[in-house]
């Protein structure tokens, strides 16, 4: 029994040896099969110099055609990934809009960050804007032209032109050969058949170097108008993504910028405000006093009262805020206390004093 394992074993072993080979030779075919899709590389001279020069061409615009197709692809990549994080930035960035205006409208109370959130959403609105005119630059001056490049008919027609040359030349290479083999046999035996046989092998020749020389010029100038307008179209695509990309940030920031710059003097403007005071508040008792304007101010509402320095006021209140209410020159109205100081007296001209 001992000896049926082993021989079994032994056995399972060899088929499996077997069908790794035999595995191996498939993938060979299979990749053999692929490789023969493209133009084919050879250090050969099947022909004369003017051939291989000529191949020799052929293969450089080949390799550059399929960089440049491939360099397209990966603008596209970068295009398509671009706009989905552009609409998912719009959505987002809506979103936010209405919850800032939601939370503007319904906090009225709290003015500062009611008014910032207010001015935030409306922003988001004008940011939203110009990420969707970018998606639209992208695809229809990037995606759009780019992708009709890469499956149009002038590339592909170029590149199967210069294949149709490869096989041909694989051809040639081969009836070469058998051109060297007959004339090797009638020397050998210059019989009227072997004769004949070099004669049709050598005919052959001569008409895939003619097909060749037709075929070979064909193709090159097809590639080599493929590979400039290639170039051509993609720089400037190139440059479209990189001008919308200017654009929009330059856009987006100076909307933030305002933005900010809103926000910041919204805040200054209602810290610095004159305090508003209700209608039915009346001070007990509240004692006038002088004071005199050591820094000018002007007025940026009517509630206050513009000052020059010198002037002399009757001030009637003085708020924690900062602000003071009082009359001078027969106008009324608030002024920042820190502009004035007390005084007991107003000088007069003759030099004395003036007691208030």
């Amino acid at each position: 029994m001992d000896a049926l394992r082993k021989q079994a074993s032994k056995l399972r072993d060899q088929v499996a040896k077997q069908q790794q080979v035999i595995w191996m030779f498939e993938m060979q075919a299979v990749i053999k099969q692929f490789s023969g899709t493209g133009y084919e590389s050879s250090d050969v001279m099947v022909i004369d110099e003017v051939e291989m020069q000529r191949h020799q061409q052929l293969e450089k615009l080949y390799r550059s055609t399929r960089s440049g197709k491939d360099f397209q692809k990966d603008i596209v990549r970068a295009a398509e990934t671009f706009t989905a994080i552009g609409y998912k930035h719009i959505e987002a960035g809506t979103k936010f809009s209405e919850d800032c205006c939601k939370y503007g409208v319904e906090n009225i109370d709290d003015e500062i960050l009611a008014k910032a959130a207010s001015i935030y959403g409306d922003a988001l609105k004008h940011v939203e804007k110009e990420q969707e005119d970018l998606n639209k630059l992208l695809f229809g001056q990037i995606l759009e032209p780019l992708r009709a490049m890469i499956v149009g008919a002038p590339l592909e027609d170029a590149r199967h032109l210069a294949q149709r040359y490869s096989r041909m030349r694989q051809e040639a290479e081969t009836q070469a050969t058998e051109v060297s083999r007959r004339q090797a046999r009638v020397r050998e035996a210059p019989i009227p058949e072997n004769v004949a046989k070099l004669h049709a092998a050598e005919s052959r020749m001569q008409e895939l170097k003619a097909n060749m020389a037709v075929l070979g010029k064909e193709a090159a100038a097809a590639l080599a108008a493929v590979e400039s307008q290639q170039q051509r179209l993609t720089f400037q695509r190139l440059v479209a993504m990189v001008e919308g990309e200017t654009t929009y940030h330059e856009r987006v920031a100076a909307i933030l910028r305002q933005v900010e710059s809103e926000m910041v003097s919204e805040k200054q403007r209602k810290e610095s405000a004159p305090p508003v005071l209700p209608p039915n508040h009346h001070p007990e008792k509240m004692k006038y006093f002088l004071a005199e304007a050591m820094h000018a101010f002007d007025a940026a509402s009517e509630k206050e009262l513009s000052l020059a320095v010198g002037d002399y006021v009757v001030v009637r209140k003085v708020s924690p805020s900062g602000w003071s209410e009082g009359e001078c020159r027969g106008k009324a109205g608030w002024f920042p206390s820190e502009f004035v100081e007390k005084r007991e007296r107003i000088p007069t001209t003759n030099g004395a004093a003036e007691i208030y």
